[in-house]
């Protein structure tokens, strides 16, 4: 009696199990529209970019994928909802460095992991960031730059659009790698920080490619280095920081899809496949060379997963080294 009893709650637990375990996997996957969140406002770069990819993704899958801001934090509003989100492949986020890596060691307080709560995608890119100086400055690249401000050392300045944005860190390793002074202004976004430097009231900036490439070909700012570690295809006779001297210096803001934690490998998989599909279009590799978007040279999950700890791993010992933190 006892035996036959545990052996019918035990094939009652077998099948509940059976039920609720590989559900996610066994379901046809899309049925339904897929949320996009881009945690940011609407109308920035990444917003942009994150529309293109979801209208051609749309073509991939078959199903919407509709895109919807959570601004707020500096992007860890959105990037919360998503770590809380049910992991069945129908809530996505459009990452880029702040959530996914800058913001771990900046904020005081913070309910989610970068390494931890996500499941990643695929890796989409980086937008290289390039610093400018006010031509009236009188000089010409990092190492008449640095000979400067040595020469004066806490009189030159640098604008951020904001404290423990990456303009504002990439600043602070600038500092640390090549042991100059220079004093950090910060600003409410990237267009007043600019409009300082073009009428001279500061004295140089750290901004994306995109937006200080038509100052940069009118001759409204000198452009000193690409920060990134290669070349820049949008503009590649700038040469790049670490070429000048600063071995190391590499600062963008990359990009990459991910999930909430615990999504099914087979939805994984399909949605990895589909993204690369979408990015090796033609529509969306016109519009993101438009926009100054340097493609991931490896699009597999584990890439990116291994790349956001990498990227945490280094702004993590700069914050930690430069003692800057936010509520």
């Amino acid at each position: 009696m006892h035996r036959a009893r545990r052996a019918a709650l035990g094939l009652m637990a077998s099948a509940a199990l059976s039920a609720a375990l590989p559900a996610l996997a066994q379901e046809k996957y899309p049925t339904r529209p897929i949320t996009f969140i881009v945690p940011f406002p609407p109308g920035g770069p990444t917003d942009a970019m994150a529309r293109i990819l979801a209208t051609e993704l749309t073509k991939e899958l078959g199903q919407s994928v509709i895109v919807e801001n959570k601004a707020g934090a500096g992007g860890n509003i959105g990037a919360d909802f998503v770590a809380r989100a049910k992991p069945d492949g129908y809530t996505l986020m459009f990452g880029t460095s702040g959530p996914l890596a800058i913001n771990k060691p900046l904020y005081k307080s913070i309910s989610y992991d970068p390494r931890t709560s996500f499941t990643p995608i695929i890796y989409v890119g980086y937008l290289p960031n390039v610093l400018v100086v006010r031509p009236d400055l009188g000089v010409g690249n990092v190492k008449e730059l640095i000979a400067l401000d040595k020469s004066k050392p806490g009189k030159l300045n640098f604008a951020s659009s904001g404290n423990g944005a990456s303009s504002h860190l990439a600043g602070v390793l600038f500092n640390g790698l090549a042991g100059t002074q220079l004093q950090h202004v910060p600003y409410r976004g990237t267009g007043p920080a600019l409009n300082d430097l073009l009428a001279g009231q500061v004295d140089m900036t750290f901004t994306d490619i995109l937006t200080a490439m038509p100052y940069i070909k009118a001759g409204k700012v000198k452009a000193l280095g690409v920060a990134t570690s290669k070349r820049s295809s949008a503009m590649p006779l700038i040469p790049t920081i670490a070429e000048q001297g600063l071995a190391g210096y590499d600062v963008s803001v990359f990009f990459g899809v991910v999930g909430p934690k615990g999504m099914p490998v087979e939805r994984v998989e399909l949605l990895n496949q589909a993204y690369a599909k979408a990015l090796d279009s033609e529509n969306v590799k016109n519009a993101f060379a438009a926009q100054g978007l340097e493609r991931g040279a490896d699009a597999r999950p584990a890439y990116l997963a291994g790349f956001v700890k990498s990227e945490l791993d280094k702004w993590s010992e700069v914050v930690q080294k430069a003692g800057v933190k936010l509520d």
